[in-house]
């Protein structure tokens, strides 16, 4: 009787089976954690505090409301979300890995922000939050290291209240072939480099710049969200195309 084949996904340009992926994203995450902020600085030239920043006044979140930094890492969407949602308001920060939950706990109470904020290690497939929970949900480049984003985006669609707004920050496709050229070579021939350099781990950067070629493209993405039951959807392109922000409503 031949065996019945498991399921498989794509880590980075490699095949593995689905139970596997989430095993291996976390070894890559435990290893870059303590680094991570320092590395986000230096590979993007500072330029994802922007790309944060339009994310943050894309969210219309307001005084009093609850948002889920999902997959935050280090709380940079969190620390923003805190302070205009005040002390009557909530945000989760929400991460599967612990390690980084640990840096972003860490960073946050050194920063002061403390009261309104919660952190829940947890899986973006099967979020542990109630129906119609939150105001605005974001995942900024989390995305593309989720096994199964159609549960995902089917599970923050439940989460998010009616009249609720998602906000995916994330790498996408470059919009020109010169930039795309350009962005190859950094991303196969610096990238790696780099992260041995600063972080010792070459081979998490390469599965960094892999699994960006992986992750649906833009138009692609907004298909996604729609299929989901997302309203309105939009994308914004972002340094041409290399990052793009897609914005849905639940109505």
């Amino acid at each position: 009787m031949n065996k019945v084949p498991e399921s498989t996904t794509h880590f980075g340009f490699k095949t593995v089976d689905e139970d596997k992926k989430v095993e291996l994203v976390a070894e890559v995450f435990h290893s870059v954690a303590a680094r991570y902020d320092l590395m986000n600085d230096v590979l993007s030239l500072g330029i994802h505090r922007l790309w944060k920043r339009f994310t943050i006044n894309c969210s219309g979140l307001r005084k009093g409301q609850k948002a889920l930094d999902l997959a935050g890492g280090t709380g940079d969407l969190t620390a923003k979300f805190s302070r205009i949602v005040g002390p009557s308001g909530q945000v989760v920060l929400a991460d599967i890995n612990d390690s980084m939950l640990k840096v972003g706990r860490a960073k946050l109470r050194n920063a002061g922000i403390e009261g309104n904020v919660e952190y829940v290690q947890a899986n973006a497939e099967e979020l542990p939050f109630p129906d119609n929970y939150f105001d605005v949900v974001s995942i900024a480049f989390g995305l593309r290291n989720v096994t199964d984003k159609d549960k995902a985006l089917a599970s923050i669609y439940r989460v998010l209240k009616p009249g609720g707004r998602l906000l995916i920050l994330e790498f996408s496709k470059p919009l020109y072939k010169p930039v795309s050229k350009f962005y190859d070579f950094y991303s196969f021939n610096i990238l790696p480099k780099l992260g041995k350099l600063i972080a010792n781990d070459s081979k998490s950067y390469q599965y960094l710049a892999e699994s960006i070629r992986m992750h649906p493209d833009q138009e692609t993405l907004k298909e996604m969200m729609n299929k989901v039951g997302f309203e309105n959807t939009e994308f914004f392109n972002l340094s041409a195309g290399i990052v793009a922000l897609h914005r849905g409503y639940k109505y």
